[in-house]
Order: C-alpha cells, then sequence, then structure tokens
C-alpha cells in the first residue's frame, strides 16, 4: 500500500501554512512534503512536526531569486557560489528538522546558455551537493519537470536524470520521480517507474493534464500503485496537486490508502 505524504505547499492551503500539519494529521497522512521551509524557523517546523506525529519526506533547495524568475541554480553557470549557500541552507533546515531527502533544483539556464557548461555545472553542483549531504545521511534528489509548468526548465526527462545521476556518481544522489511531469513529457509511465525503480527515492503524484487530485484526468493511479508496490518500493509517494476544491472534499481518492478525510 503506497505510503502517501501531504504536499503542504498545495494542499490544505485553506489554512495558514503552519497549520496545515495538524490538518494534515487529523485526515490520516503520516508524512508531509512542501516546496520550501524558509520563510519559517526550522525549529518552528520540527516541532509542528512532532505534534502531530508526522515525518518530513522532502523540501528544495532554496531556489535563488524566485521573484525574479530562478527555479533553482544548480544547472546555471556562473551561479556555482549562489548555489553553494543554498546547500548551506538547505542542509541546515533538514538536519535540525530531520528531514532525509533534499531536491536540488535544476533551474533555468540563459536561452544563449552553452548546453554543455550546463551540463557540467549539473553534474558539479549535485555532485558537491551529495558530498555535503553525506555525513548527515541525506540523500539529494534530481526531478525532472516538464517545461508546460515551467518553460525552460534544465531537465525534463527521466533519462537524462538517470544519465546525470551516473556522471555524479554518488551514492546518496536519486532521482525524484514526479508521475504527473513524467506522463505531461513521456508516456509509458508504468514502464518508466519498472525501468528506473532502482534509482528512485521518491515520487510524486497528480491529476494530469490539470494537477488536480489523482482521480480527475487520465492517469490510472491505482494501477500504478499496483507497479510500484509489486517492485518493492517503501518510500514516500508525495500528494503534489492542487485541490479542486476544499481539500478534505477531495480526498476520497486516498481512502483504500488509509486516508480519512
Amino acid at each position: 500500500m503506497p505510503n502517501l505524504a501531504a504536499n503542504l505547499s498545495m494542499m490544505f492551503t485553506e489554512l495558514p501554512f503552519l497549520e496545515r500539519f495538524a490538518a494534515a494529521a487529523d485526515a490520516g497522512f503520516k508524512g508531509v512534503e512542501y516546496l520550501f521551509p524558509y520563510d519559517h524557523p526550522a525549529e518552528t517546523i520540527a516541532q509542528a512536526l512532532r505534534d502531530n506525529g508526522l515525518q518530513n519526506a522532502l523540501f528544495n533547495l532554496p531556489p535563488g531569486n524566485w521573484e525574479t524568475g530562478d527555479r533553482g541554480l544548480a544547472a546555471l553557470p556562473g551561479r556555482e557560489a549562489d548555489f553553494e549557500g543554498l546547500i548551506d541552507k538547505a542542509l541546515e533546515y533538514a538536519e535540525i528538522i530531520g528531514c532525509p531527502l533534499l531536491h536540488v533544483m535544476a533551474g533555468i539556464p540563459p536561452e544563449d546558455a552553452n548546453p554543455y557548461a550546463c551540463q557540467s555545472t549539473y553534474v558539479r553542483n549535485v555532485r558537491l551537493a551529495a558530498e555535503r549531504a553525506a555525513p548527515l545521511g541525506i540523500t539529494v534528489l534530481l526531478e525532472p519537470i516538464n517545461p508546460r509548468d515551467i518553460p525552460g526548465y534544465y531537465l525534463n526527462r527521466q533519462a537524462d536524470g538517470i544519465a546525470t545521476l551516473d556522471s555524479v556518481g554518488a551514492e546518496n544522489a536519486a532521482l525524484q520521480m514526479d508521475l504527473y511531469h513524467c506522463q505531461i513529457v513521456e508516456g509509458d509511465v508504468a514502464m518508466k517507474i519498472r525501468a528506473n525503480i532502482d534509482r528512485v527515492a521518491h515520487f510524486q503524484i497528480a491529476g494530469v493534464p490539470d494537477r488536480h487530485e489523482p482521480d480527475i484526468g487520465e492517469v490510472n493511479y491505482p494501477y500504478l500503485f499496483d507497479v510500484i508496490d509489486e517492485l518493492g518500493f517503501e518510500g514516500w509517494i508525495g500528494c503534489e496537486y492542487r485541490p479542486k476544491g476544499e481539500t478534505r472534499a477531495g480526498l476520497g481518492w486516498a481512502a483504500p490508502y488509509g486516508i480519512t478525510g
């Protein structure tokens, strides 16, 4: 049975962020994830997790300057010094919060960027992040993201994520496989899961094409959950979707997996 984690950046947004932890626990979730924790002290988030008996599955490194268009810096030549600062901040938070997985966002290179320089920078930065994360028992993740949601994003396909991991060569670097993005870019999702399962440390889901509940749209998630179970995956599956209405009203799809709504 899938281990579902509520994504608190998208779910329970009827409430202020720090109140979403209790709402997720009350709905039956045992784990949570979110995009960024950095607007709140790390100890405040750690306390919210403890108070509600929740595990923190995942969050992202800081993206850079979101307001000016940054969506990560890892594949951006010339921003290496900035990226190193993002690693330090994320690891400080992850250690206090007790989060074992950190997503390293690749970013949006300039249109005139040299693709070879982007890939070399990406491998260098991910390797550095993995080296710094290893003593803390933290794994860094790469996530292919569809170019419709983030136009120009550097990493779009599972095979390119795997190739980058091969070049990085770190035991604590793995794939974050978002099945919503995978369906939009590549399709053939069940076979992509089977081909890459040994490299996947975290899954995410959402309905396709509108990113609502996973029972809305073209993807048969109960079938994919069976595939994931068959392959013996024991990690988290993050529910990174935007509820079509009030969050709890749309949780009927998760009832078979222990979520009471």
